[in-house]
């Protein structure tokens, strides 16, 4: 919520389209997955209803489940990049921009090339948030509420600083 408050302040009525499932790896985000393609349909539909919402962007925290393995890390950079060209490709928004968290907990094995992986994509309208050093419950892998509001307001100002060309609203 702290990443729709935050940007709703500058440009107004913001609708928030939430996929998330946790304890997820990025493969099962692929094009023709279950999660990728109810992320699909569910985009769609938000973009249909009413007046037919328009997307903005897309916010991107997949966490530590790439860490667990060499392979897995290891491919993420490209998975990744894959999954933002067909999300780009299926909603025939070519330029929609990205925002990926960076993430902050994991394997520690195999956080850091997950980490570098995320860092090192360059793909146009593609920005990163890196969420190391935001502090973690007890568990040492789930972000603190607090850090959870921080790292919301993080992703609004990657937003509007990025990709945002209204003018500040009224309200």
């Amino acid at each position: 919520m702290a990443f729709a408050n935050v940007v709703r302040k500058r440009v107004g009525l913001v609708g928030l389209v939430p996929c998330a499932v946790g304890g997820t790896a990025i493969k099962e985000w692929a094009r023709g997955e279950h999660l990728y393609e109810n992320m699909v349909k569910r985009v769609r539909a938000a973009m249909k209803e009413g007046e037919g919402g328009e997307v903005k962007a897309l916010l991107w925290y997949q966490r530590e489940s790439d860490t667990l393995t060499h392979h897995d890390a290891e491919a993420y950079q490209g998975k990744m990049e894959k999954l933002i060209s067909d999300v780009r490709e299926d909603l025939q928004l070519p330029l929609l921009p990205i925002i990926q968290v960076a993430i902050a907990s994991g394997d520690e094995k195999y956080m850091e090339m997950v980490r570098e992986a995320q860092l090192r994509i360059k793909l146009p309208n593609v920005a990163c948030v890196d969420a190391k050093g935001l502090p973690l419950k007890g568990d040492n892998l789930h972000l603190t509420t607090e850090a959870q509001v921080k790292l919301g307001q993080m992703l609004a100002d990657a937003y509007l600083n990025n990709f945002d060309s209204s003018k500040p609203s009224s309200s």
